[in-house]
């Protein structure tokens, strides 16, 4: 497979998506209007110029023009749609950009040389056809490579995938602007210069790059340079799945800051015995799921999704809730389990939505009874207990703290969809709680906030920056020894990277993403479990003991910090049933104005939990309990919610999956003998002709039209 020269690397998975409310408020919209108003005031003062006709001013003005044309397409690119909004894209502002230094030769220029001009304005007109041209082009070629079927861990080089088209013949504005700079260099040095010929070359070179990109694009649409066609696609896939013959797959469908709903079931997808498959809805997802060997593949359209009908294909499992869900609910020959992407005691853990699927998979008994609590129509025999597979590694509780400092997680939710004031303490009490922690000289703190913080509440974004800003100030006041190298993280990172991250040509379309990404090498899995031990190994030590960290990247991990972490600080969430995993103490942060017996009523998971207050008064209290257990009352509390929430320890979560899998896989597979075998001798057989009755005549209307 032929390896691109110029490289970008995109780590799947790694990036914690920015949200535009974590920025400062304001900076973004005073930065739009500054730069929209020095590009229209450059076109103002360019065509005042063009007019007067005044050279210096009309070099200038266009020199700005252009300069702040390259600032949108590099740093302001929202710029550019607002005026797209106004009609006047970048189409309209090269013409006129161009058109008015053509009117300040004019203005210049004697009577006789209109003539002269007359053929550069032909040369200009003729550039911009092309450029017309060239995005017509442009969207067929790029319909050709926009595959019914997107794929990734999957060998698609039978549909003739090849490498997409230069990312700068994609691109209508960076095009013009490249493509168009000359013309409108040479313009500009004729209006000084006062000779022609300037304009002709530099209109020529246009023209020239005009044709030669038009040329590169059409070669795409000849036969043999095209990929597969939708149904060559299509038959493709249905062979595929003929081969692999896929038992259980874990479908999903949501934006990119809910990738790590997904991500969270991979490695126990990976470790079932079946043959895994990931079905996503969205073609950008195909690059932001995690590094795995499961082979991934993208159905958009409802049509090609129904393909899985006819596949091997018995059970689904869903994370997550959505609107196509419904979608891929209407297949028959596959079971659907929902499995939910953590568990609390939120209404959001027993959505009515569940009744929807086959089966509800929970971690323990605590869901069970929720759902028959909430009465949304989940049947009690259709819910299932398999613990949570993804905690089966979490180291449990060692004893208190043995170093000179306890390290507490902090991990606020987010703050929901209801405007509930409990569903996070970031607003109310994140800053109360920050403080009394680094209040104290032997706490290091973890801060961890969710992915999703600020995207509701503006408020929650502004807590959350004002508790970074305090943690880099406790940093900046703190001091201690360091370690003397990190060249083992750095060493460990590149070896991750090498195993986890895609390497794609700059401009990289999806179907070249699926050239790259295709059929991983033996062992790679492995390989990448064992990295990442390694790198989560040293970069714990490449971490001074003393200083507070804010760990907002997908690495560390979450249960990663719950390892490191002798106490965690959160809300009703799933993040506080997941840490009952390790035995450690945590406390809980009551926001929502209840009463502590009232709290501790509603939201089950907080019984063997520490309350705070918003004034975090309770903080000291709570980190004497941790680093003297014999004044810890809940560690009895805390074992029995753990089975109350995770169910039991033996068999392990992994096991109880697969189970469940097998069992539902084999009623998927009971289902589906049934209905083939009405199918092939169910359908009922043409009914014996009978005697035609007597036909009864009857008496003619007394008046047109008047039935008898």
């Amino acid at each position: 497979m032929p390896q691109p020269t110029s490289r970008r690397r995109f780590r799947a998975g790694l990036r914690r998506p920015r949200l535009p409310l974590l920025r400062a408020p304001g900076r973004p919209a005073l930065a739009t209007l500054l730069t929209a108003s020095v590009l229209a005031g450059a076109y103002a003062v360019q065509a005042v110029a063009a007019l007067t006709p005044h050279v210096p001013l009309l070099l200038a003005a266009t020199a700005l023009s252009l300069a702040v044309e390259g600032v949108l397409y590099r740093w302001q690119r929202g710029v550019p749609a607002l005026f797209a909004k106004a009609h006047a894209d970048v189409t309209v502002r090269h013409v006129l950009r161009d058109l008015l230094l053509v009117v300040g030769l004019l203005r210049l220029g004697e009577q006789h040389r209109e003539t002269q001009y007359a053929s550069l304005l032909a040369g200009l007109l003729l550039c911009y056809a092309l450029h017309c041209a060239i995005q017509a082009v442009s969207v067929l070629v790029r319909r050709t490579r926009t595959l019914p079927v997107v794929t990734r861990n999957i060998d698609a080089s039978a549909l003739r995938l090849s490498p997409a088209p230069p990312a700068l013949l994609r691109r209508p504005g960076h095009r013009l602007l490249v493509f168009g700079l000359p013309a409108t260099a040479g313009l500009t040095a004729t209006a000084v210069t006062d000779d022609a010929r300037y304009a002709a070359a530099g209109t020529g070179l246009s023209l020239v790059l005009a044709l030669g990109g038009l040329a590169v694009l059409s070669l795409r649409l000849l036969p043999g340079r095209r990929p597969a066609g939708e149904q060559e696609v299509l038959a493709w896939f249905d062979a595929w799945l003929a081969e692999y013959r896929p038992t259980v797959g874990l479908y999903f469908s949501g934006g990119p800051s809910s990738v790590y709903q997904a991500g969270m079931w991979l490695e126990p997808l990976a470790r079932l015995e079946g043959r895994p498959l990931i079905v996503l809805r969205e073609r950008f997802m195909v690059s932001r799921i995690p590094a795995t060997d499961i082979p991934i593949v993208c159905l958009p359209k409802v049509p090609t999704l129904m393909r899985l009908e006819h596949s091997t294909l018995q059970v689904l499992i869903h994370p997550s809730n959505s609107g196509k869900t419904s979608q891929v609910l209407r297949i028959p020959t596959i079971k659907h389990a929902f499995v939910n992407h953590g568990e609390s005691d939120k209404l959001s853990s027993c959505n009515p939505y569940a009744k929807a699927y086959d089966e509800v998979w929970v971690a323990g008994p605590a869901a069970r009874e929720r759902y028959a609590l909430a009465e949304v129509g989940v049947e009690d025999k259709d819910v299932v207990e398999i613990g949570r597979p993804q905690l089966d590694a979490v180291r449990p509780y060692a004893g208190p703290p043995t170093g000179a400092y306890l390290t507490v997680l902090y991990a606020p939710t987010w703050e929901g969809w209801d405007g509930n004031p409990g569903n996070t303490s970031l607003i109310e009490a994140g800053e109360n709680l920050v403080r009394a922690l680094l209040g104290d000289p032997r706490v290091r703190l973890l801060y961890k906030p969710h992915p999703l913080t600020g995207s509701v509440d503006p408020r929650a974004g502004a807590a959350d920056r004002r508790i970074r800003e305090l943690v880099r100030a406790a940093n900046r006041v703190r001091s201690g020894p360091r370690p003397s190298s990190s060249e083992e993280l750095a060493a460990r990172t590149a070896e991750l990277d090498r195993l986890t991250a895609a390497e794609f040509r700059e401009g990289a379309d999806q179907a070249e993403r699926m050239l790259v990404q295709s059929v991983p090498p033996a062992g790679r899995a492995e390989a990448v479990a064992r990295a990442t031990r390694a790198w989560e190994k040293a970069y714990w030590a490449s971490l001074p003991e003393w200083e507070h960290q804010v760990v907002e990247d997908a690495r560390p991990s979450l249960y990663s910090c719950f390892d490191t972490a002798d106490l965690l600080i959160s809300d009703v969430s799933s993040v506080i049933s997941d840490f009952l995993a390790s035995g450690k103490p945590y406390a809980v942060t009551n926001t929502g104005g209840l009463t502590e017996e009232t709290f501790r009523a509603r939201f089950p998971t907080v019984t063997a939990a520490t309350v705070l207050t918003p004034d975090a008064t309770g903080v000291p209290a709570l980190l004497e309990t941790v680093r003297h257990p014999e004044k810890d009352d809940l560690a009895e509390a805390r074992a029995e919610l753990r089975l109350h929430l995770l169910g039991p320890t033996e068999p392990s979560s992994q096991e109880r999956f697969a189970e469940a899998v097998r069992v539902l896989g084999a009623k998927a597979a009971a289902h589906r003998a049934r209905t083939t075998g009405r199918t092939a001798t169910g359908v009922p057989a043409p009914r014996q002709a009978r005697p035609t009755p007597a036909r009864i005549t009857l008496p003619a209307p007394e008046r047109p039209g008047q039935l008898a």
